[in-house]
């Protein structure tokens, strides 16, 4: 099966890819050998006519692996966190809905810093950690450096009972459990990595074209 690997600027994404995208109208192409993402940064975002982007590529892994070299990269990890009922846990910060996540602190590893910032930013102690979900990638500036976020996700569940306390100083201001018939309002107000989050756990009923190349 060809690889593919998607980064997003905003609500726009780059896919990265083996295989020419099933809806390539939707898309426009850029070149390997000339791709430079700090360049690329600004024509993206001031971009309003065009929102899909793709590399072809022979290795899409290798291709990724010189992108992040290319750049700052800033890492950080996150859990999808299932109840006993099924439920799914959600956070409302800065008006988007998302998924319980952080940067990782120095020296501390993917899977650790995942359950950490879940248990502090939910106030629930994760019980156990499962299987690595996807990673997901997206581009920002900070000081006026253009960086990539490369964000580990997690399985997890939780077997308690304690009440939820959203982290109110890192804008948290809901944290809720949803079952898979509420996750349409996720979905209707959230980031596009969140997006490839639940469509790896198959909790996505209709995906969007871009996502299902």
């Amino acid at each position: 099966m060809a690889q593919k690997y998607r980064i997003y600027i905003n609500q726009k994404v780059i896919l990265i890819t083996e295989s020419v995208p099933k809806h390539p109208e939707k898309y426009e192409p850029l070149e390997q050998q000339s791709f430079d993402l700090k360049t690329l940064y600004p024509k993206v975002v001031n971009n309003n006519d065009r929102s899909y982007y793709y590399v072809l590529c022979d290795n899409a892994k290798a291709f990724l692996k010189q992108v992040i070299k290319s750049v700052t990269l800033i890492e950080a990890a996150g859990g999808l966190v299932k109840n006993g009922k099924g439920d799914y846990l959600f956070i409302f910060r800065n008006g988007k809905w998302d998924i319980p996540k952080g940067k990782l602190e120095k020296g501390e590893k993917p899977r650790a810093g995942a359950v950490r910032e879940v248990e502090e930013e939910c106030g629930i102690s994760i019980g156990e950690c499962g299987k690595k979900i996807v990673n997901t990638y997206h581009v920002y500036t900070l000081k006026g450096e253009v960086v990539l976020k490369k964000t580990h996700w997690y399985k997890m569940k939780y077997k308690g009972k304690e009440k939820l306390k959203p982290q109110i100083e890192e804008g948290i201001t809901e944290v809720r459990w949803l079952n898979k018939r509420e996750i349409n309002m996720v979905t209707d107000n959230t980031f596009p990595s969140i997006m490839d989050v639940l469509l790896k756990r198959d909790l996505l009923e209709d995906i969007p074209a871009p996502l299902s190349e």
